[in-house]
């Protein structure tokens, strides 16, 4: 019985060789592979070597006899798609949405709802050149994973980075997703929990404490993982923005202060078995504790006749609690981390702090300095994810350019999908 299909793609590099030995894993741990090939790539190796791997002909043209749907048929029949080794030209091309040949034309009719790795071979200037790593960042904000490179010897003579990862490292890192993706699939549809909005603090009858939460990622990933058939609760705060679409499948409970939002979390968790939260709501970090002072005498609205005193006290992190509540001891925590124009080390260490604390299994993680004015679906609001199992090694796993690919990605780790870390 195969255990999933994999469409695996060479590009011109003397590390096709090497890409032979994790065709050879694949296929003795019981993988179907079909294999594309660039022109380059045969001169590197020849078809024979590899169909007598696969037990299965090379794909080379977009117009072979017989085959001229094949960028279409190839890409629906796939699980998983891997290209490796991939030349700094094919990185480029395919960041460009070219599609001038077989494998450029293959990923400009990708699903990206299935992953598809990048395992980067060539010369270190090729590999630290602007035009590629520009490349590579916006094929993993796009939800590409990106292998690492090794460093060593390089074909040219030199010694540096840019070597093809080690063929046993590869083989492990798409096994590891295929078996996440083949075990989430016997549970869909998943159980799903998100917060999402704004709370506010009332001072007085028509004042209060709030931020300038939207609502709108929250009620994007409840809409995503609702059009992927799970059963979603949202819960908003009154006046976040609602989900306009996947509505059937999407149970709405609202909130308004702090503590609404608390004995819903309680209630929800403990009663219901979530398989996931994602804990997207702005939580004030203080509640009014008292008022005083002469306009504060006025019952219902403070009068605005001499000095007011607010006195706060802050409020627990509802995030610490959020497995204690829940029912599932194996509930998968997505914590949201935001930060104000902080230093790239104040922003991890940020996130390193929110990881010790509450022990989530991911942070989304935004600044404000990269969130446009107006916060409109689809501007840039670009979130950085990391994996936090370990919160001494925090691991970036994907970064997200916009709220759409956001919920895409955190979709993906929701059905157990995994990003590599980025080179």
């Amino acid at each position: 019985m195969s255990k999933g299909k994999i469409l695996f793609q060479l590009t011109g590099s003397i590390a096709c060789f090497k890409a032979c030995q994790v065709l050879s894993l694949l296929v003795q741990s019981g993988y179907e592979v079909e294999i594309a090939a660039s022109k380059a790539a045969l001169a590197f190796v020849g078809e024979a070597t590899l169909e007598g791997l696969t037990g299965r002909p090379v794909h080379s043209e977009v117009f072979a006899k017989s085959e001229y749907m094949n960028h279409i048929h190839l890409a629906r029949w796939a699980d998983v798609v891997v290209l490796c080794p991939a030349t700094a030209n094919s990185i480029n091309k395919l960041a460009a949405g070219i599609g001038d040949d077989l494998i450029s034309t293959l990923f400009l009719a990708h699903d990206f709802q299935k992953p598809y790795f990048i395992a980067p071979a060539m010369n270190d200037k090729m590999l630290m050149h602007p035009a590629t790593q520009t490349s590579l960042r916006t094929l993993a904000a796009w939800g590409i994973r990106i292998l690492p490179t090794e460093s060593g010897a390089l074909a040219c003579g030199e010694i540096g980075s840019g070597r093809l990862l080690d063929p046993a490292r590869i083989f492990n890192e798409i096994q590891t997703v295929c078996e996440r993706r083949s075990a989430c699939a016997s549970k869909l549809p998943l159980r799903v929990l998100v917060t999402a909005g704004g709370t506010r603090e009332p001072i007085d009858g028509v004042r209060a404490i709030t931020n300038f939460s939207t609502g709108r990622t929250g009620s994007g990933i409840a809409e995503r993982l609702a059009a992927e058939g799970h059963q979603v609760t949202l819960l908003r705060s009154k006046d976040a923005v609602r989900p306009t679409k996947n509505r059937e499948g999407l149970r709405e409970r609202t909130f308004i202060t702090f503590s609404d939002l608390e004995m819903a979390l309680q209630e929800e968790l403990s009663r219901h078995e979530y398989d996931a939260v994602y804990h997207a709501a702005a939580v004030s970090d203080f509640s009014i504790a008292s008022i005083s002072g002469q306009g504060a005498e006025r019952k219902g609205k403070i009068e605005s006749k001499g000095d007011v005193v607010l006195t706060l006290r802050p409020n627990p992190k509802l995030v610490d609690s959020l497995r204690g509540f829940s029912l599932n001891p194996r509930i998968k925590v997505i914590a949201f981390k935001l930060t104000n124009t902080a230093l790239p080390d104040e922003r991890r260490e940020a996130v390193h702090r929110l990881a010790v604390q509450a022990r989530p299994d991911y942070i989304v993680h935004n600044d404000l300095s990269e969130i446009k004015e107006g916060d409109a679906p689809g501007t840039a609001h670009r979130a950085h994810i990391f994996a936090t199992r370990n919160p001494d090694e925090l691991r970036e796993i994907a970064v997200a350019e916009n709220k759409e690919l956001l919920a895409d990605t955190l979709e993906r780790i929701l059905r157990g999908d995994d990003y590599a870390s980025q080179s």
